[in-house]
Protein backbone atom coordinates (compact mmCIF):
# COMPACT_ATOMS: atom_id res chain seq x y z
CA UNK A 1 0.00 0.00 0.00
CA UNK A 2 2.85 2.36 0.68
CA UNK A 3 5.15 1.46 -2.22
CA UNK A 4 3.56 3.75 -4.82
CA UNK A 5 3.89 7.02 -2.82
CA UNK A 6 7.41 5.99 -1.88
CA UNK A 7 8.27 5.38 -5.55
CA UNK A 8 6.80 8.73 -6.52
CA UNK A 9 8.90 10.50 -3.92
CA UNK A 10 12.03 8.74 -5.14
CA UNK A 11 11.32 9.75 -8.71
CA UNK A 12 10.75 13.34 -7.62
CA UNK A 13 14.02 13.45 -5.72
CA UNK A 14 15.79 11.95 -8.71
CA UNK A 15 14.35 14.57 -11.03
CA UNK A 16 15.43 17.32 -8.66
CA UNK A 17 18.96 15.96 -8.56
CA UNK A 18 19.09 15.84 -12.37
CA UNK A 19 17.62 19.31 -12.85
CA UNK A 20 19.56 20.93 -10.05
CA UNK A 21 20.95 24.23 -11.24
CA UNK A 22 18.97 24.19 -14.49
CA UNK A 23 17.33 27.36 -15.86
CA UNK A 24 13.95 26.78 -17.47
CA UNK A 25 13.86 30.19 -19.13
CA UNK A 26 14.84 31.27 -22.62
CA UNK A 27 17.45 33.78 -23.67
CA UNK A 28 15.94 36.96 -25.07
CA UNK A 29 16.28 37.39 -28.79
CA UNK A 30 15.21 40.45 -30.68
CA UNK A 31 12.09 39.77 -32.75
CA UNK A 32 12.32 40.15 -36.52
CA UNK A 33 11.71 43.75 -37.59
CA UNK A 34 10.67 45.30 -40.88
CA UNK A 35 13.49 47.79 -41.45
CA UNK A 36 13.47 49.65 -44.79
CA UNK A 37 16.67 50.11 -46.74
CA UNK A 38 16.24 53.88 -46.95
CA UNK A 39 13.83 56.60 -45.93
CA UNK A 40 10.97 57.58 -48.15
CA UNK A 41 12.00 61.23 -47.99
CA UNK A 42 15.75 60.82 -48.64
CA UNK A 43 18.00 59.00 -51.04
CA UNK A 44 19.57 55.69 -50.04
CA UNK A 45 23.07 57.15 -50.30
CA UNK A 46 22.41 60.13 -48.02
CA UNK A 47 25.19 60.61 -45.46
CA UNK A 48 24.27 60.65 -41.79
CA UNK A 49 24.65 63.82 -39.73
CA UNK A 50 23.33 62.98 -36.29
CA UNK A 51 22.39 65.66 -33.74
CA UNK A 52 24.90 66.49 -31.03
CA UNK A 53 24.04 66.07 -27.36
CA UNK A 54 23.49 69.84 -27.03
CA UNK A 55 21.75 70.15 -30.39
CA UNK A 56 19.55 73.10 -29.33
CA UNK A 57 22.60 75.38 -29.14
CA UNK A 58 22.88 75.22 -32.90
CA UNK A 59 19.80 77.43 -33.20
CA UNK A 60 21.97 80.22 -31.76
CA UNK A 61 19.41 81.63 -29.36
CA UNK A 62 20.76 82.64 -25.96
CA UNK A 63 17.25 82.81 -24.51
CA UNK A 64 16.48 79.30 -25.76
CA UNK A 65 19.72 77.97 -24.24
CA UNK A 66 18.84 79.51 -20.89
CA UNK A 67 15.27 78.18 -20.91
CA UNK A 68 16.37 74.66 -21.80
CA UNK A 69 19.03 74.69 -19.10
CA UNK A 70 16.37 75.65 -16.55
CA UNK A 71 14.06 72.92 -17.82
CA UNK A 72 16.77 70.26 -17.62
CA UNK A 73 17.46 71.08 -13.96
CA UNK A 74 14.04 72.18 -12.68
CA UNK A 75 11.34 70.46 -14.71
CA UNK A 76 9.04 68.36 -12.56
CA UNK A 77 8.54 65.56 -15.09
CA UNK A 78 12.30 65.12 -15.41
CA UNK A 79 12.67 65.14 -11.62
CA UNK A 80 9.95 62.48 -11.35
CA UNK A 81 11.70 60.35 -13.99
CA UNK A 82 14.97 60.58 -12.05
CA UNK A 83 13.13 59.49 -8.90
CA UNK A 84 11.74 56.50 -10.80
CA UNK A 85 15.31 55.51 -11.66
CA UNK A 86 16.20 55.44 -7.97
CA UNK A 87 13.10 53.38 -7.24
CA UNK A 88 14.04 50.90 -9.95
CA UNK A 89 17.56 50.58 -8.56
CA UNK A 90 16.13 49.87 -5.12
CA UNK A 91 13.84 47.26 -6.63
CA UNK A 92 16.88 45.50 -8.12
CA UNK A 93 18.41 45.21 -4.67
CA UNK A 94 15.14 43.87 -3.29
CA UNK A 95 14.80 41.38 -6.12
CA UNK A 96 18.37 40.16 -5.62
CA UNK A 97 17.99 39.51 -1.91
CA UNK A 98 16.56 35.93 -2.27
CA UNK A 99 19.74 34.89 -4.05
CA UNK A 100 21.58 35.22 -0.74
CA UNK A 101 20.88 33.56 2.62
CA UNK A 102 18.65 35.35 5.10
CA UNK A 103 20.53 35.48 8.43
CA UNK A 104 19.12 36.80 11.71
CA UNK A 105 20.63 37.10 15.16
CA UNK A 106 18.50 36.34 18.23
CA UNK A 107 18.95 36.94 21.94
CA UNK A 108 16.60 36.27 24.83
CA UNK A 109 16.52 36.38 28.57
CA UNK A 110 13.74 35.17 30.88
CA UNK A 111 13.07 35.25 34.59
CA UNK A 112 10.45 33.35 36.55
CA UNK A 113 9.69 33.71 40.25
CA UNK A 114 7.73 31.11 42.19
CA UNK A 115 6.78 31.44 45.84
CA UNK A 116 6.19 28.34 48.05
CA UNK A 117 4.11 28.81 51.18
CA UNK A 118 2.55 26.58 53.90
CA UNK A 119 0.07 24.23 52.35
CA UNK A 120 1.73 24.49 48.96
CA UNK A 121 3.20 21.80 46.81
CA UNK A 122 6.41 21.87 48.76
CA UNK A 123 5.02 22.70 52.23
CA UNK A 124 6.14 20.75 55.27
CA UNK A 125 8.87 18.12 55.19
CA UNK A 126 12.29 19.58 54.65
CA UNK A 127 10.96 23.13 54.61
CA UNK A 128 9.46 22.75 58.10
CA UNK A 129 6.26 24.43 57.00
CA UNK A 130 8.01 27.77 56.40
CA UNK A 131 7.56 30.02 53.33
CA UNK A 132 10.12 29.76 50.45
CA UNK A 133 10.58 31.14 46.91
CA UNK A 134 12.61 30.24 43.84
CA UNK A 135 13.94 32.32 40.90
CA UNK A 136 14.48 30.69 37.51
CA UNK A 137 16.78 32.47 34.97
CA UNK A 138 17.38 31.48 31.36
CA UNK A 139 19.62 33.13 28.74
CA UNK A 140 20.10 32.36 25.06
CA UNK A 141 21.76 33.69 21.92
CA UNK A 142 21.75 32.31 18.41
CA UNK A 143 21.82 32.73 14.67
CA UNK A 144 19.08 31.67 12.27
CA UNK A 145 19.66 31.23 8.54
CA UNK A 146 17.25 30.43 5.71
CA UNK A 147 17.99 29.93 2.04
CA UNK A 148 15.87 28.92 -0.94
CA UNK A 149 17.68 26.76 -3.48
CA UNK A 150 17.19 28.41 -6.85
CA UNK A 151 17.06 25.17 -8.85
CA UNK A 152 14.85 26.51 -11.62
CA UNK A 153 16.34 29.98 -11.96
CA UNK A 154 13.24 31.71 -10.61
CA UNK A 155 15.06 34.09 -8.30
CA UNK A 156 17.67 34.86 -10.92
CA UNK A 157 14.90 35.62 -13.40
CA UNK A 158 13.18 37.93 -10.91
CA UNK A 159 16.42 39.84 -10.45
CA UNK A 160 17.13 40.01 -14.18
CA UNK A 161 13.66 41.35 -14.79
CA UNK A 162 14.29 44.03 -12.18
CA UNK A 163 17.61 44.93 -13.80
CA UNK A 164 15.92 45.27 -17.19
CA UNK A 165 13.28 47.46 -15.57
CA UNK A 166 16.02 49.62 -14.06
CA UNK A 167 17.55 50.01 -17.51
CA UNK A 168 14.09 50.86 -18.86
CA UNK A 169 13.77 53.61 -16.25
CA UNK A 170 16.97 55.20 -17.56
CA UNK A 171 15.78 55.08 -21.15
CA UNK A 172 12.46 56.52 -19.98
CA UNK A 173 14.27 59.35 -18.23
CA UNK A 174 16.09 60.18 -21.47
CA UNK A 175 12.81 60.07 -23.41
CA UNK A 176 11.15 62.42 -20.93
CA UNK A 177 14.11 64.81 -21.04
CA UNK A 178 14.09 64.86 -24.86
CA UNK A 179 10.34 65.49 -24.89
CA UNK A 180 10.61 68.36 -22.41
CA UNK A 181 13.52 69.99 -24.26
CA UNK A 182 11.67 69.88 -27.57
CA UNK A 183 8.50 71.22 -25.92
CA UNK A 184 10.49 74.17 -24.58
CA UNK A 185 12.01 74.82 -28.01
CA UNK A 186 8.64 74.49 -29.75
CA UNK A 187 6.97 76.85 -27.27
CA UNK A 188 9.79 79.34 -27.82
CA UNK A 189 9.49 79.08 -31.60
CA UNK A 190 5.73 79.68 -31.43
CA UNK A 191 6.35 82.70 -29.19
CA UNK A 192 8.84 84.07 -31.73
CA UNK A 193 6.37 83.55 -34.56
CA UNK A 194 3.63 85.33 -32.63
CA UNK A 195 6.02 88.22 -31.95
CA UNK A 196 6.68 88.36 -35.70
CA UNK A 197 2.99 88.22 -36.55
CA UNK A 198 2.34 90.97 -34.02
CA UNK A 199 5.07 93.12 -35.61
CA UNK A 200 3.63 92.46 -39.09
CA UNK A 201 0.13 93.37 -37.90
CA UNK A 202 1.34 96.62 -36.37
CA UNK A 203 3.31 97.50 -39.47
CA UNK A 204 0.36 96.70 -41.70
CA UNK A 205 -1.90 98.76 -39.45
CA UNK A 206 0.45 101.73 -39.79
CA UNK A 207 0.47 101.35 -43.61
CA UNK A 208 -3.33 101.03 -43.70
CA UNK A 209 -3.71 104.15 -41.55
CA UNK A 210 -1.37 106.04 -43.86
CA UNK A 211 -3.55 105.06 -46.85
CA UNK A 212 -6.60 105.99 -44.79
CA UNK A 213 -5.26 109.51 -44.32
CA UNK A 214 -4.61 109.85 -48.03
CA UNK A 215 -8.16 108.75 -48.87
CA UNK A 216 -9.63 111.18 -46.36
CA UNK A 217 -7.58 113.95 -47.98
CA UNK A 218 -8.96 112.97 -51.36
CA UNK A 219 -12.48 112.93 -49.92
CA UNK A 220 -12.05 116.47 -48.64
CA UNK A 221 -10.80 117.41 -52.10
CA UNK A 222 -13.87 115.80 -53.63
CA UNK A 223 -12.05 113.01 -55.48
CA UNK A 224 -13.10 110.14 -53.18
CA UNK A 225 -16.43 108.89 -51.90
CA UNK A 226 -17.74 107.87 -48.55
CA UNK A 227 -17.65 104.26 -49.76
CA UNK A 228 -13.89 104.57 -50.36
CA UNK A 229 -13.44 105.81 -46.81
CA UNK A 230 -15.65 103.05 -45.39
CA UNK A 231 -13.75 100.32 -47.22
CA UNK A 232 -10.38 101.56 -45.95
CA UNK A 233 -11.79 102.05 -42.44
CA UNK A 234 -12.88 98.40 -42.50
CA UNK A 235 -9.38 97.28 -43.47
CA UNK A 236 -7.85 99.42 -40.70
CA UNK A 237 -10.32 98.08 -38.14
CA UNK A 238 -9.62 94.50 -39.19
CA UNK A 239 -5.85 94.94 -38.81
CA UNK A 240 -6.30 96.66 -35.45
CA UNK A 241 -8.51 93.79 -34.21
CA UNK A 242 -5.76 91.25 -34.93
CA UNK A 243 -3.33 92.83 -32.48
CA UNK A 244 -5.00 91.87 -29.13
CA UNK A 245 -5.28 88.25 -30.27
CA UNK A 246 -1.58 88.06 -31.13
CA UNK A 247 -0.64 89.71 -27.82
CA UNK A 248 -2.83 87.23 -25.91
CA UNK A 249 -1.39 84.21 -27.68
CA UNK A 250 2.15 85.49 -27.20
CA UNK A 251 1.63 85.97 -23.47
CA UNK A 252 0.09 82.50 -23.15
CA UNK A 253 3.15 80.94 -24.76
CA UNK A 254 5.44 82.80 -22.37
CA UNK A 255 3.25 81.72 -19.44
CA UNK A 256 3.46 78.12 -20.68
CA UNK A 257 7.24 78.25 -20.32
CA UNK A 258 6.77 78.40 -16.55
CA UNK A 259 5.56 74.82 -16.05
CA UNK A 260 8.18 73.56 -18.51
CA UNK A 261 11.03 75.27 -16.65
CA UNK A 262 9.69 74.41 -13.21
CA UNK A 263 8.90 77.90 -11.96
CA UNK A 264 5.89 80.19 -11.56
CA UNK A 265 5.05 82.09 -14.76
CA UNK A 266 5.52 85.35 -12.88
CA UNK A 267 9.25 84.65 -12.83
CA UNK A 268 9.56 84.14 -16.58
CA UNK A 269 11.39 87.16 -17.90
CA UNK A 270 11.96 86.74 -21.62
CA UNK A 271 11.50 89.06 -24.55
CA UNK A 272 10.85 87.09 -27.73
CA UNK A 273 12.77 88.37 -30.70
CA UNK A 274 12.14 87.12 -34.21
CA UNK A 275 12.20 83.83 -36.06
CA UNK A 276 14.48 85.35 -38.67
CA UNK A 277 17.31 85.50 -36.12
CA UNK A 278 17.26 81.72 -35.61
CA UNK A 279 19.87 79.58 -37.28
CA UNK A 280 18.35 76.45 -38.80
CA UNK A 281 21.14 73.84 -38.91
CA UNK A 282 20.16 70.82 -40.96
CA UNK A 283 20.72 67.23 -39.81
CA UNK A 284 20.47 64.04 -41.86
CA UNK A 285 19.31 60.59 -40.71
CA UNK A 286 21.49 58.31 -42.85
CA UNK A 287 20.08 54.76 -43.02
CA UNK A 288 17.02 53.55 -41.07
CA UNK A 289 18.96 50.59 -39.64
CA UNK A 290 21.06 53.01 -37.56
CA UNK A 291 18.06 54.83 -36.11
CA UNK A 292 17.05 52.18 -33.56
CA UNK A 293 20.20 52.79 -31.51
CA UNK A 294 19.43 56.54 -31.50
CA UNK A 295 15.91 56.51 -30.11
CA UNK A 296 15.51 56.19 -26.32
CA UNK A 297 11.82 55.39 -26.69
CA UNK A 298 12.63 52.38 -28.89
CA UNK A 299 15.26 51.25 -26.37
CA UNK A 300 12.84 51.55 -23.45
CA UNK A 301 10.19 49.55 -25.34
CA UNK A 302 12.75 46.77 -25.84
CA UNK A 303 13.88 46.93 -22.21
CA UNK A 304 10.29 46.27 -21.13
CA UNK A 305 10.23 43.32 -23.51
CA UNK A 306 13.42 41.94 -21.95
CA UNK A 307 11.98 42.32 -18.45
CA UNK A 308 8.80 40.50 -19.43
CA UNK A 309 10.86 37.68 -20.95
CA UNK A 310 12.27 36.99 -17.49
CA UNK A 311 8.80 37.30 -15.96
CA UNK A 312 7.73 34.37 -18.17
CA UNK A 313 10.60 32.36 -16.67
CA UNK A 314 9.35 33.28 -13.20
CA UNK A 315 5.84 32.08 -14.09
CA UNK A 316 7.20 28.80 -15.48
CA UNK A 317 9.33 28.18 -12.39
CA UNK A 318 6.23 28.39 -10.18
CA UNK A 319 5.15 24.97 -11.52
CA UNK A 320 8.21 23.32 -9.96
CA UNK A 321 8.92 22.55 -6.30
CA UNK A 322 10.68 25.00 -4.02
CA UNK A 323 13.28 23.80 -1.55
CA UNK A 324 13.95 25.82 1.59
CA UNK A 325 16.94 25.21 3.84
CA UNK A 326 16.90 26.49 7.41
CA UNK A 327 19.57 26.30 10.09
CA UNK A 328 20.06 27.66 13.57
CA UNK A 329 22.88 27.63 16.08
CA UNK A 330 23.37 29.18 19.51
CA UNK A 331 23.75 28.75 23.24
CA UNK A 332 21.30 28.49 26.12
CA UNK A 333 22.03 28.28 29.84
CA UNK A 334 20.45 28.95 33.20
CA UNK A 335 23.15 31.47 34.15
CA UNK A 336 24.68 34.22 32.07
CA UNK A 337 28.21 33.32 33.09
CA UNK A 338 27.62 29.74 31.89
CA UNK A 339 26.12 30.73 28.52
CA UNK A 340 29.06 30.12 26.14
CA UNK A 341 29.88 26.59 27.16
CA UNK A 342 29.92 23.32 25.23
CA UNK A 343 27.07 22.05 27.33
CA UNK A 344 24.86 24.98 26.37
CA UNK A 345 25.33 24.70 22.60
CA UNK A 346 22.26 24.20 20.39
CA UNK A 347 22.11 23.55 16.63
CA UNK A 348 19.50 22.48 14.10
CA UNK A 349 19.27 21.99 10.33
CA UNK A 350 16.10 21.42 8.34
CA UNK A 351 14.96 21.34 4.76
CA UNK A 352 11.51 21.69 3.32
CA UNK A 353 10.05 20.98 -0.10
CA UNK A 354 6.85 22.54 -1.45
CA UNK A 355 5.31 21.20 -4.65
CA UNK A 356 2.08 22.63 -6.08
CA UNK A 357 -0.44 19.83 -6.66
CA UNK A 358 -3.76 21.57 -7.31
CA UNK A 359 -4.34 25.32 -7.42
CA UNK A 360 -7.47 25.59 -9.51
CA UNK A 361 -5.56 26.85 -12.55
CA UNK A 362 -3.83 29.79 -10.85
CA UNK A 363 -0.32 28.91 -12.04
CA UNK A 364 -1.46 28.22 -15.60
CA UNK A 365 -3.35 31.50 -15.60
CA UNK A 366 -0.28 33.38 -14.35
CA UNK A 367 1.86 31.87 -17.11
CA UNK A 368 -0.71 32.71 -19.78
CA UNK A 369 -0.95 36.21 -18.33
CA UNK A 370 2.83 36.65 -18.55
CA UNK A 371 2.86 35.41 -22.13
CA UNK A 372 -0.03 37.68 -23.06
CA UNK A 373 1.77 40.65 -21.53
CA UNK A 374 4.86 39.74 -23.54
CA UNK A 375 2.84 39.69 -26.76
CA UNK A 376 1.41 43.11 -25.86
CA UNK A 377 4.87 44.55 -25.24
CA UNK A 378 6.12 42.95 -28.43
CA UNK A 379 3.42 44.79 -30.38
CA UNK A 380 4.34 48.02 -28.56
CA UNK A 381 8.00 47.52 -29.42
CA UNK A 382 7.31 46.92 -33.10
CA UNK A 383 5.02 49.94 -33.11
CA UNK A 384 7.79 52.06 -31.55
CA UNK A 385 10.17 50.96 -34.32
CA UNK A 386 7.70 51.85 -37.08
CA UNK A 387 6.85 55.09 -35.28
CA UNK A 388 10.53 56.03 -35.30
CA UNK A 389 10.73 55.64 -39.08
CA UNK A 390 7.42 57.49 -39.45
CA UNK A 391 8.63 60.42 -37.34
CA UNK A 392 11.79 60.81 -39.42
CA UNK A 393 9.97 60.63 -42.74
CA UNK A 394 7.30 63.06 -41.53
CA UNK A 395 9.88 65.57 -40.31
CA UNK A 396 11.98 65.28 -43.46
CA UNK A 397 8.92 65.80 -45.64
CA UNK A 398 7.78 68.75 -43.56
CA UNK A 399 11.23 70.34 -43.70
CA UNK A 400 11.58 69.82 -47.43
CA UNK A 401 8.26 71.32 -48.44
CA UNK A 402 8.24 74.06 -45.81
CA UNK A 403 11.63 75.18 -47.15
CA UNK A 404 10.23 75.27 -50.68
CA UNK A 405 7.07 77.02 -49.53
CA UNK A 406 9.05 79.67 -47.67
CA UNK A 407 11.07 80.41 -50.80
CA UNK A 408 7.90 80.78 -52.87
CA UNK A 409 6.16 82.78 -50.17
CA UNK A 410 9.02 85.26 -50.10
CA UNK A 411 8.49 85.79 -53.81
CA UNK A 412 4.77 86.29 -53.18
CA UNK A 413 5.44 88.86 -50.44
CA UNK A 414 7.94 90.77 -52.59
CA UNK A 415 5.51 90.80 -55.49
CA UNK A 416 2.59 91.91 -53.29
CA UNK A 417 4.72 94.63 -51.69
CA UNK A 418 5.68 95.97 -55.12
CA UNK A 419 2.03 95.92 -56.22
CA UNK A 420 0.91 97.76 -53.07
CA UNK A 421 3.62 100.41 -53.47
CA UNK A 422 2.63 101.03 -57.10
CA UNK A 423 -1.08 101.15 -56.25
CA UNK A 424 -0.53 103.70 -53.49
CA UNK A 425 1.58 105.87 -55.77
CA UNK A 426 -1.01 105.73 -58.55
CA UNK A 427 -3.78 106.47 -56.08
CA UNK A 428 -1.91 109.55 -54.92
CA UNK A 429 -1.58 110.59 -58.60
CA UNK A 430 -5.29 109.91 -59.14
CA UNK A 431 -4.82 107.27 -61.84
CA UNK A 432 -6.39 104.28 -59.99
CA UNK A 433 -9.39 103.92 -57.76
CA UNK A 434 -9.42 103.03 -54.09
CA UNK A 435 -10.52 99.46 -54.74
CA UNK A 436 -7.23 98.68 -56.47
CA UNK A 437 -5.25 99.93 -53.47
CA UNK A 438 -7.51 98.07 -51.06
CA UNK A 439 -7.01 94.81 -52.95
CA UNK A 440 -3.24 95.27 -53.14
CA UNK A 441 -2.94 96.02 -49.41
CA UNK A 442 -5.16 93.10 -48.40
CA UNK A 443 -3.04 90.74 -50.49
CA UNK A 444 0.20 92.10 -49.02
CA UNK A 445 -1.03 91.88 -45.42
CA UNK A 446 -2.20 88.28 -45.89
CA UNK A 447 1.01 87.20 -47.65
CA UNK A 448 3.24 88.69 -44.94
CA UNK A 449 1.32 86.92 -42.18
CA UNK A 450 1.45 83.66 -44.14
CA UNK A 451 5.22 84.00 -44.53
CA UNK A 452 5.66 84.12 -40.77
CA UNK A 453 3.53 81.00 -40.34
CA UNK A 454 5.53 79.17 -43.02
CA UNK A 455 8.76 80.10 -41.24
CA UNK A 456 7.34 78.62 -38.04
CA UNK A 457 6.33 75.42 -39.85
CA UNK A 458 9.86 75.11 -41.23
CA UNK A 459 11.47 75.63 -37.81
CA UNK A 460 9.06 73.15 -36.23
CA UNK A 461 9.80 70.56 -38.93
CA UNK A 462 13.52 70.86 -38.18
CA UNK A 463 12.82 70.61 -34.46
CA UNK A 464 10.75 67.48 -35.09
CA UNK A 465 13.64 66.03 -37.10
CA UNK A 466 16.06 66.60 -34.21
CA UNK A 467 13.62 64.82 -31.88
CA UNK A 468 12.95 62.02 -34.40
CA UNK A 469 16.70 61.36 -34.61
CA UNK A 470 16.91 60.98 -30.83
CA UNK A 471 18.26 64.40 -29.95
CA UNK A 472 21.87 63.23 -29.82
CA UNK A 473 21.14 60.20 -27.63
CA UNK A 474 22.91 56.93 -28.41
CA UNK A 475 22.39 53.51 -26.83
CA UNK A 476 25.33 52.12 -24.85
CA UNK A 477 27.20 49.47 -26.82
CA UNK A 478 26.78 45.77 -26.16
CA UNK A 479 24.25 44.41 -23.65
CA UNK A 480 21.53 46.76 -22.50
CA UNK A 481 23.09 47.19 -19.06
CA UNK A 482 26.78 46.92 -19.96
CA UNK A 483 28.54 50.07 -18.91
CA UNK A 484 25.35 52.11 -18.89
CA UNK A 485 26.11 55.50 -17.29
CA UNK A 486 24.73 55.83 -13.78
CA UNK A 487 23.81 52.17 -13.34
CA UNK A 488 25.36 50.81 -10.17
CA UNK A 489 27.84 48.06 -11.16
CA UNK A 490 26.59 46.09 -8.17
CA UNK A 491 23.19 45.86 -9.80
CA UNK A 492 24.49 44.07 -12.89
CA UNK A 493 27.12 41.82 -11.37
CA UNK A 494 26.73 38.10 -11.02
CA UNK A 495 26.64 37.18 -14.68
CA UNK A 496 23.43 39.05 -15.54
CA UNK A 497 23.45 39.87 -19.25
CA UNK A 498 20.61 41.64 -21.01
CA UNK A 499 21.58 41.71 -24.68
CA UNK A 500 19.75 43.94 -27.12
CA UNK A 501 19.27 40.62 -28.77
CA UNK A 502 16.44 38.56 -30.03
CA UNK A 503 13.04 37.04 -29.28
CA UNK A 504 12.30 34.33 -26.70
CA UNK A 505 10.18 32.16 -28.98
Amino acid sequence: MHRRPLALCCRLLGAISLLSGCDIGHDYRRPPLDIPASYRATSQTAAAAWPSADWWRRFRSAELDRLIQQARTQNFDIAAAIARVRQADAQVRIAGAPLLPDINATANASWQHEGLGTGGRFSGGGFGGSNASFDFHSYGIGLNAAYELDFWGRNRAVRRSAVASAVFSRFDQQTVALTIVTEVANTWFVALSLADRLAVARRNLADAEQTQRVIRGRFEAGTASRLDIAQQDALVAGERALIPGFVSQLQQQVIGLGILTGQPPERIAVRPGTLTDLALPVVAPGLPSALLARRPDVAEAEALLVAQNFNITVARAAFFPTIQLTASAGYQAAALNQLITPGGALASLAEGLTLPIFDGGTLRGQLDLAKGRYDELLADYRKAVIQAFTDVDTALTGWRYATEQERLQRVAVDTARTAATIARAQMAAGTVDITTVLTAETTLFSDEDTLVQVRLARAQALLSLYKALGGGWAAPPGPINAGFPGLDPGLISGGVALPIGENIR
